[in-house]
């Protein structure tokens, strides 16, 4: 039997590509970029309104704490330095410094100010003995401030 010996040509070898090409890549920034540009601003309002939580906590603590005295001693000032009324000494609750801005024997107003450096600043909010409750908050945040109610996020109204 014969054989033919016959030459078999060498297929070209193909390059196995390595990376990712620069569409490929600016394709993927861009896609990161949209996503933190809707992420950041969300997370930091997250942020914001849990800081904005401090205050609002630590003054329905104080109204009744103030409560609480007034059902004991028939007024809301301090009857002695043995017995002080609950709003007799400022309180720091986070980014707010909560204290009582009037103080009589039948009427209260209890006042959150958030810090200067921090990243409440420009809020405030205070309650009465009567249970009224504002706020005033940056301009930033909502330009139709102050309100009769206490508002911990943007866009919102009483």
């Amino acid at each position: 039997m014969f054989v033919m010996a016959t030459k078999q040509c060498a297929a070209p070898r193909r390059s196995v590509q390595r990376g990712f090409t620069l569409i490929e890549l600016m394709i993927t920034v861009a896609i990161v970029g949209i996503l933190a540009a809707v992420a950041l601003p969300a997370y930091s309002g997250y942020v914001l309104r849990s800081h904005l939580t401090y205050a609002t906590d630590q003054l329905s603590t104080s109204r009744t704490l103030m409560e609480q005295y007034y059902q004991d001693n028939r007024q809301y000032t301090s009857v002695s330095a043995a017995n002080p009324a609950p709003c007799s000494a400022a309180v720091t609750a986070g980014d707010f410094s909560v204290i009582c801005t009037t103080l009589t024997a039948t009427t209260y107003t209890i006042t959150a100010t958030a810090g200067a450096t921090t990243l409440a600043k420009g809020f405030t909010y205070t309650i009465d003995q009567a249970g009224n409750m504002t706020s005033t908050v940056p301009a930033a945040f909502d330009p139709a401030s102050p309100y009769a109610c206490w508002i911990v996020r943007q866009g919102t109204t009483c």
